[in-house]
């Protein structure tokens, strides 16, 4: 029974782990008036009629704070990239010399910023609902192995201890929400 409950315990810590990766994903999605290769993420190339990730066809950098540069490792990917870019439509308009491509990341605007955390905010929320969800499964688990004699003291530990968990993450939810906030409301 003890195994039970300690194999419970690190399934629901691996699904608290894995809502907060979820949460650092959509943040990083989230542009927050400067440059980051990051924003590129998820879009795809079509690269000899495969779809690979695009920082597998060309260096990605930011030479400065408004600005994301792409080198693609051959000349004929020029055009593709700048398509696959504007088809991702992530609000980001490339140019290109001929040789590279430049996103220039325009400043956001008081509003812009004041969405951007309303999005933010509801990510976190989001996040921390399935947090809560966990922590109902988690409880509902404990009441069944009870009932198939989990003594009443254990049951109450592992109760405090699974609060102290939920607590602990959802600290970590709003570090992650406030460290966001700061970057998307700081010019």
């Amino acid at each position: 029974m003890d195994e039970e409950v300690m194999i419970l315990f690190e399934e629901a810590e691996e699904k608290f782990e894995k809502a907060l990766e979820h949460l650092k994903n959509e943040l990083v999605r989230i542009r927050a008036g400067k440059a980051d290769i990051h924003l590129l993420d998820g879009i795809v190339v079509d690269y000899y009629g495969n779809k690979t990730p695009l920082n597998q066809v060309s260096n990605i950098n930011t030479p400065d704070a408004r600005t994301i540069s792409i080198q693609p490792w051959e000349k004929a990917m020029i055009p593709v990239i700048e398509k696959a870019i504007m088809e991702a439509n992530i609000g980001l308009n490339p140019e290109n010399n001929g040789e590279l491509i430049r996103i220039f990341i325009p400043p956001l605007t008081e509003e812009r910023r004041k969405e951007l955390v309303k999005q933010v905010k509801h990510e976190g929320e989001q996040t921390k609902i399935g947090i809560r969800n966990v922590r109902r499964e988690i409880l509902e688990e404990l009441k069944k192995m009870k009932k198939e004699g989990l003594s009443e003291d254990l049951e109450k530990r592992k109760e405090e201890e699974l609060e102290d968990m939920v607590k602990d993450y959802m600290k970590k939810v709003d570090e992650m929400l406030e460290k966001k906030e700061k970057d998307i409301m700081t010019i």
